[in-house]
């Protein structure tokens, strides 16, 4: 191969990522037209081979792992990696930047410390994989699996509509709008219609997350930061909520009963549409 095609290669990879990116992006901004009920992802062609195939087998890829060493981490920006079986595979804090794991298998993969940023993980089944300290910014986890996954620490501006994070791990995740970074528009974690039931969320940093209609039945929510959150129609029912911080946040017919040290939550007053909300 010619040194110039080996350039025009690079250069036509790296815009195939910069639209892959922007594309991820649009999803976090608009997550879903209310008014004309309308979802962005329907522009998006979910079947090319672009989205679907793998470039690498699984013990292709396990071969590049091991190359990996304790001061580099190995890069696996924009690989094609979706329907492949990787369960329990330990990436070692791989920079898988841009990369396509759609409908992939990680259950009890080890991602801990790994960039997963513009990275698309739709219907992933990441079942008690370990993302602890992993950055997931503008990531797409629509309807993934990551029920018991460990996200403890993780940075997240990621969009899990409609993903199952039952029993998951999030304490200390940093999931709030960077209010420093926003010329193009809200850019927030997206938990719309997700099942989060019986997950950990103690000290996380949700401030602006859109978690409407979102199930949220016992989830640990002492000392969060939920500060001008979308929580409209989400069931908090039995959450343990003392120390959550609610100022600003929209409540229109969120289920708020039977929470755990109700009367220790902080901005209560200052919440949205509480006169609309299922209030014990």
């Amino acid at each position: 191969m010619t040194q110039k095609k080996r350039s025009e290669e690079g250069i036509m990879g790296s815009c195939h990522s910069a639209i892959w990116s922007l594309i991820g992006c649009a999803m976090l901004f608009w997550p879903l037209d209310r008014a004309t009920g309308q979802d962005p992802m329907d522009h998006v062609d979910l079947t090319s081979d672009e989205m679907t195939k793998p470039e690498l087998t699984r013990e292709e890829l396990l071969a590049i792992l091991s190359s990996a060493t304790p001061d580099e981490r190995v890069d696996l920006t924009s690989k094609r990696l979706s329907g492949l079986d990787l369960r329990n595979v330990d990436f070692k804090g791989a920079n898988l930047r841009w990369a396509r794991l759609n409908n992939t298998d990680l259950r009890g993969a080890n991602l801990r410390d790994t960039i997963l940023d513009s990275a698309w993980l739709l219907g992933a089944n990441l079942e008690r994989a370990d993302l602890r300290g992993a950055s997931l910014a503008s990531t797409q986890m629509r309807r993934a699996n990551l029920r018991d996954a460990n996200l403890s620490g993780a940075r997240i501006v990621a969009n899990f509509q409609r993903a199952d994070l039952r029993g998951a791990n999030l304490s200390n995740a940093n999931m709030g709008a960077d209010m420093k970074n926003q010329s193009m528009g809200l850019m927030r974690t997206v938990l719309r219609m997700a099942k989060l039931d019986g997950a950990d969320m103690r000290n996380v940093n949700a401030m602006r997350l859109d978690a409407g209609y979102a199930s949220m039945r016992g989830v640990l929510l002492d000392n969060a930061n939920f500060r001008g959150a979308d929580l409209t129609g989400a069931d908090l029912t039995k959450a343990s909520v003392t120390g959550l911080n609610l100022s600003g946040a929209d409540v229109s017919g969120a289920y708020l009963v039977q929470l755990i040290g109700k009367e220790k939550i902080i901005g209560l007053d200052k919440v949205k549409n509480l006169a609309e909300a299922e209030v014990e």
